[in-house]
Formats: structure tokens, sequence, C-alpha cells
């Protein structure tokens, strides 16, 4: 056993909620000794394959796109190794394109110079060989998946962003090809300043890189979503302290089938000779990777640590901080026969354990698994640049096809070449330079926008549903509340209470116990200074003792005045009294010189901001549900504090993730709002996950909005700005194809017989120039939003 001198203080069993037998509800499963190794994350990770969100039949061995919709397929499991395949080559081809593209732009736009001297200089013929060059490997190796994706979406019949991108640049590049190599073909009224014909290499190089741009953005979301499910396993210890019995006969499969205590004889039929109390005397000791550990194995573990993986406590007894599952602030006490859950940490104390579930058996191994299958199943919003495209691109065809037959049946001779070049005029044209800026500069401005008001959003997706959000799930503690132990009352008699705060202050200095930290933090604020401690005693469960000022000091629980042999009097009413005003508050007697001369409470307080954002969210129209792993108590007392009358406590990781699929099943738009690991499922599960940015790097990974402060009422503001950014983005898309589509008259040659104007560079520079800077100017105006 330890010494109880150096044993951490573990105060008021009153706080204590013990885990279920299995977080699931499904039977524990027994894994024979040698056949039961936990293979990490490799056997979480399972087969890397890949499928579509939108179309969950679509599934590849590897990183790809899907033939239907042309998004980026997403790893099915969590992968070992992190595959940034796609990205690598994504940002490559970005970087070259950006780099080719940028001289290239510069060529293209010297016609506008007064007098031309760049085409004086050089000659159109050479300008045009020049931007060949460099326009060549933008679009055919820049551009090659586009062409991939649309070719697919062309065979699937449904048409997306990539089939009006590959079409449009398609178009230009080959008719440019062909207009820098063989002029001649061209008819005499297409040729530019009698030289030759006009090409359109920027507008394809320019639209490809700027697609590309957006891959790769969209790449690195889905990167740190991977990689937020990682940091999940990283929870878990890399190496435990596994107990090797003393006698033969005695292996890890005859522990975990004697039972705790006694004998200890095993299925091998020999004594557990030296097991005594648990099997821990005689034992040696060896730190082993967690892959090594088999169901039944003794494993220590000391203060400060993580608990290995799920199991039994076989001897001694400390706090556990299991917020990670039950998001209950209070630490939880531990003793023999109750039980642990991997990944929680070990607060103070030291204990030995049975193990008894490993691998992907473990609660953290089953919480990695929703994540990820939440993931995987919330299917996106359709991007609007697709719904568009999808009509827009049969109308272009259209428009096109007309307009061939109308120059071949009515044109001038050559009757062929007017009709095929004004046909890909038309293609070329309608594909907008704006589209790729349309929904990226809106979304860049309204995060800008946000993170000045402390909202901080990860992707488009959480920014377009916001706005029709319909039903809040918020946790409890460290979203509803601050998240650890503060103190909240003192009572005192006979004794002031800036003194009883310095001598209780003084004793909780020498525990690492939370609830003891709360109150020597209470002192610090106050400016009060602490005294130094002599004989200090820590009653695990109960609470501690010590000499301060040469005072004798003691705080703690009934159990612990009963071991002192002190009589609580009249405090016993009191502290009943505020418990029943304060559901969730730990109270503590503080005895002075050996009697009982006030009363400590700490509790987890509701924020400040609270119970406004809730009444901000109400005048939305949103309704709130609270959600907590934390006692039925506790829960319903904070919801009556805060006026919220839908209420699930005592809810585990699986159990939340449950509920937000219920909800949605019901036809509701759900947001979660959470701050810990377990509700890392439910927030990725959500339509939109909220994360408090004072909580877990999780919850903050698995969540598309993020409050930096924690304050609530920065979702009221989130949905106000997701209605004013996506009013922006859908005005851009019109800017994107209004002045395209105003010169497909022009292409198509409608003015042609009146005028005798067809699409030259100049007019389609203009217009796609227009589009760009209505575009960028609409969303700058999001900067101005009231929020």
């Amino acid at each position: 056993m330890m010494e109880e001198a150096k044993k951490p203080c573990c105060h008021a069993a009153n706080a204590t909620v013990t885990a279920p037998d299995h977080p699931t509800g499904k039977p524990s499963q027994k894994v024979p000794a040698g056949g039961g190794k936990q293979a990490g994350a490799a056997e979480q990770a399972g087969a890397a394959e890949y499928t579509c969100p939108m179309h969950p039949d679509v599934v590849r061995s590897g990183p790809d796109s899907c033939p239907s919709c042309g998004m980026a397929l997403e790893p099915r499991g969590v992968t070992v190794e992190e595959d940034n395949t796609e990205l690598v080559d994504m940002t490559r081809r970005f970087g070259w394109s950006a780099a080719l593209t940028l001289p290239l732009f510069a060529l293209a736009m010297s016609e506008m110079i007064p007098n031309m001297p760049v085409q004086h200089a050089l000659g159109g013929q050479r300008i045009a060989w020049a931007e060949l060059v460099l326009a060549t490997p933008v679009v055919l190796w820049g551009g090659l998946p586009f062409f991939e994706r649309a070719v697919a979406s062309l065979r699937s019949r449904r048409f997306n962003m990539f089939t009006l991108v590959a079409l449009g640049t398609g178009a230009a590049y080959v008719y440019s090809v062909a207009a820098a190599l063989a002029p001649g073909l061209f008819p005499e009224a297409l040729r530019a300043h009698g030289t030759g014909a006009p090409v359109y290499f920027e507008a394809a190089a320019v639209i490809t890189t700027l697609v590309l741009c957006g891959q790769v953005l969209e790449l690195r979301a889905r990167r740190q979503t991977s990689r937020a499910l990682k940091s999940l396993l990283g929870l878990a210890p890399k190496t435990a302290r596994r107990l090797a019995p003393m006698g033969d006969g005695v292996g890890s499969a005859a522990v975990g089938n004697s039972g705790i205590g006694g004998a200890g004889i095993g299925n091998s039929g020999h004594c557990g000779k030296g097991h005594g109390e648990s099997g821990v005397a005689g034992a040696e000791e060896e730190d082993v990777p967690l892959e090594a550990i088999l169901v039944g194995d003794r494993l220590r573990v000391r203060p400060g640590e993580k608990i290995p993986v799920d199991g039994v406590v076989l001897e001694g007894e400390s706090a556990v901080d299991q917020s990670m599952v039950t998001g209950e602030a209070m630490p939880v006490h531990k003793r023999s026969g109750d039980r642990l859950i991997g990944g929680t940490v070990n607060a103070s104390g030291a204990f030995t354990m049975r193990a008894e579930r490993v691998g992907h058996e473990t609660l953290l191994a089953q919480i990695v698994a929703l994540v990820s299958e939440a993931q995987r199943s919330r299917a996106p919003i359709q991007r609007l640049a697709d719904v568009v495209s999808g009509w827009f691109v049969p109308a272009v065809m259209l428009a096109a096809i007309a307009t061939f037959a109308g120059w071949f049946a009515w044109g001038p001779e050559p009757a062929f070449a007017h009709a095929l070049l004004n046909a890909v005029a038309v293609l070329i044209i309608a594909c907008p330079c704006a589209l790729g800026l349309a929904t990226p500069m809106a979304i860049m401005v309204g995060m800008g926008r946000g993170a000045l008001e402390g909202v901080l959003i990860k992707d488009a997706e959480a920014l377009e549903t916001l706005e029709t959000i319909d039903t809040l799930v918020v946790d409890k503690t460290g979203t509803l509340t601050e998240g650890r132990p503060a103190l909240t009352t003192i009572q005192t008699a006979g004794i002031g209470e800036t003194e009883l705060l310095t001598l209780v202050a003084s004793l909780e200095r020498a525990s690492e116990h939370p609830l003891g930290e709360a109150i020597v933090r209470a002192a610090k604020l106050r400016g009060i200074a602490l005294s130094a401690v002599a004989d200090f005693r820590s009653f695990a469960g109960r609470g501690a003792t010590g000499t301060v000022s040469g005072r004798a000091v003691a705080i703690g629980n009934h159990a612990l005045l009963a071991e002192l042999g002190i009589d609580a009097g009249r405090w016993s009413a009191k502290a009943d009294e505020v418990r029943d005003n304060a559901q969730g508050e730990t109270v503590m007697f503080a005895v002075v010189d050996g009697g009982v001369c006030g009363l400590i409470g700490v509790a987890d307080p509701i924020k400040a901001s609270t119970p406004e954002a809730i009444a901000l969210l109400r005048e939305q129209g949103v309704r709130v549900v609270m959600l907590s792993g934390d006692s039925k108590a506790t829960a319903e007392w904070v919801a009556r504090k805060l006026g919220i009358v839908e209420v699930h406590a005592e809810v585990l990781p699986s159990g939340k993730a449950d509920l937000i699929r219920a909800l949605k099943a019901q036809g509701r738009r759900v947001a979660m709002a959470g701050d810990g690991v377990n509700d890392a499922p439910a927030l990725a599960l959500a339509d939109v996950g909220i994360a408090m940015g004072t909580g877990t790097d999780i919850a903050i990974s698995s969540a598309g909005v993020t409050l930096v402060k924690g304050d609530l009422r920065g979702i009221a503001k989130a949905r106000l700005l997701s209605r004013a950014t996506m009013r922006n983005v859908r005005q851009n898309l019109f800017f994107a194809f209004a002045y395209n589509a105003l010169g497909v008259p022009i292409a198509a040659g409608l003015l042609y017989p009146h005028f005798g104007l067809l699409l030259s560079p100049m007019l389609a520079s203009a217009l796609m120039s227009a589009s760009s800077l209505s575009v960028i100017g609409n969303a700058l105006r999001l900067r101005r939003a009231t929020l």
C-alpha cells in the first residue's frame, strides 16, 4: 500500500458515479489468453476502403473520386498512416499551374496596353505560341483530374461543376491550339488585326487554376478530419505497467478467471502463491507496449497516468477523471470492484487493475468507430455550384448545338467553319471564370467576419447548414457550465470567512485533488496568502487532515468526521440544505482544532453568458435540448435554472449519437454543441457540430464551428452570419453566371447580321473581369454584416 502521507486527497463520496457494465449495453466478451492482443490503431482501422458520402454504394480500395458526383472519396475507417497522396498531388498541380498561369495571363492582357507595344515587339503569332507553351501543362496536366471526373459525370448523366469546367476549358484549349497552329483555317472575319485567329489560352488556364485551388482547400479540410480521429486513438497511453506473478502456473489467464483476492486459484490448478490481496505481493513489474496487453493481465496505474484499457479495480483507491466519457466535471472515486475506462486519467492515488477489454473492444476504440461512421454517414449539402451546373450544362450544350445549326444553315461561307467556331465560342464564354470565386470569396469573408465575433467556421457546409438549424442539442459540462469545479459556498460560525478559507486552502495546497485545487484557486483570486502545512494526511474518498499555523485542520465528508470521532451536529442539516438548493454541489465539513466550524461547497457553475444565449436562441425559434452524461439530479437542476424543458441525462457517447440520429429521423435540422471527447461522435453526426474553444482538440476537430471563448451567444451570431453569407453566395453565383450568359448571344452570333460583331478575346476578358470584380465586391460587403 502507498504511504498515506504521499497519497493525494480524494473527497466527497456523494460525487461518485459508477460507469455501467458496458458502454454499448453488450455483454462482456472474454478474450482467451494469447488470442486477445490489442492490435491498436491497425485493428481499429481495418482495411483501407474509400467511399462517397453522397453515394455510399461507391467503394474503392484507394483515394479516388465519385463517378456520380465527382466528390473526393472519404476513408471508411481510421487509417494507421496518413494518406496525403491526393492532397500532395493536387497541391503540386496547383503550384505549377499558378506559376504558369500568372505570366500567361499577363501576356494575354498585354493587348489592353495602349498602342499594344508587346504585340508589335513580338508579333501576334509568337505570342500565341508562347501562350500555347504556358497553357498546355496547366490544362492537360493540371486539369487532368477534372476531365476524368467530367467523363464520369457524362457517363452517369449527372452533370456537376466539373462537367462545366471541363467543357469550357477543353473547348477553349482545343480551339486555341487550332488557332495558334493553323490560323489560316479560320475565316477572315475571325482574324485579329489581320494577323491570326484569337486564342483563349488564358481563360482555360485561369479557370483550371482557380478550381485546383478550391480542391486543395477541400482536401486540407478532409485531412483535418482524419487527424481528429487519429488524435482520439492517441488518448490511450503507449505503454502499460504489467504485473507478473512470482509463482509457477499463475499466468494472466489464471488471474483473469480466479476473481479478486483470496488464494487466487486459477484454471491451471495451482495455488496463487503470494497473491494475498488481489495478487500484488511478490509480483514483478514491467512496462510493456499497449498492444501486448491481454485480457486478464494485471496492471498498475500510478497517480497522473492514463488508464491503459477497460477493466476493474483489484486493489487500491483513487479519484479518476472520466469526464471524457460522462462529461462530469467532478472526479469519480474508484475502489476495489469498480469498473475503469481506458483513456481516462487517474487523478490521485495508485491502484492495480485487471484488463477486461482490449483492442477494438475498449470504449475509446468504440468512440473512434462512432465518430468515423458518423462522418461518413453525414451526406454533405450538394454544392450550390453543382446544382446550378446541373441545369446550366444542358442549356449551354443546347445553345451550342443551336448555334452550330443556325450558322451551318444560314451563315456565310465557309458555313461549316463559321458554325463550328461560333459553337465553340458559346462553350468558351459559358464557362464562368468567377465560378471558382463565387463560394470561396463569400466563405472567406464570412469566416473572417465570424472570427471577429469569436466564431470560427471550418467549412462552407457548416455555414450553409446553420441557417436551417431548428434544434440545438447542448452538452452540460463545459458548454452550459464552466466545466471545472469552483468554490460556490462558504458558511462559517465562530471564525471569519477569510480565516477559514486561508486554513482550508493552505491544507488543500498539499493535495492534487481537483476539489482541493478549486479551493486553492478561490483563495488566490481573493489575494489570500497561504501558509505551510505539516503532518498532511490524505484519506481516500473521505478528505484530508494537517496542521496549519499551529492549528489542527481537517476537511472532508461524514466518513472523515466519523473516522476522526467528530460530531457534525447542526452542520449536518445545513449541509443537506445546501445540497438541496444546489444539486450537484459537493459539500465538505471544515474542522479546526477538533470542531466543525463551517461548510465548503464546490460545484461546476453555470456560465454567466448561458441564460442570455438560451434566450436569444429561443427568439430565433430554435428548440434547445440538454444532453449530458452527468447524473440526472444535477442535469435537471441546471435545466430548471435555464428554463430548458427537454433533458437527457446519464447518456454515454453512443447514446448521444443515437439521440442525434433520432432527432434527424424526425426531420429536424440538428446542431450539437459540446466540448469533450464524449461529445465527438454526436458532433460529427449532427448537421452542424459546434465545439467550445475551451474544450478538447478532438471535439474542435469533429465540429464545423468553434466558439473561441466557449460563449453560447456565438451560436445565435453564427446563425445570423450563415443567413448573410448564404445570401451573398447566391448573389455571387448570379454574378458569376449573369455576365457570361450575356456573352452567349454574342458568341452565338446573334449580333453579327446587324453589327458584324462576334466574340473576341477582348470582349471575353471584359466579361470575365466584370463578373470576377462583381463577385469580390459583393463578398466584401459581408464585413459590414450586423450580427
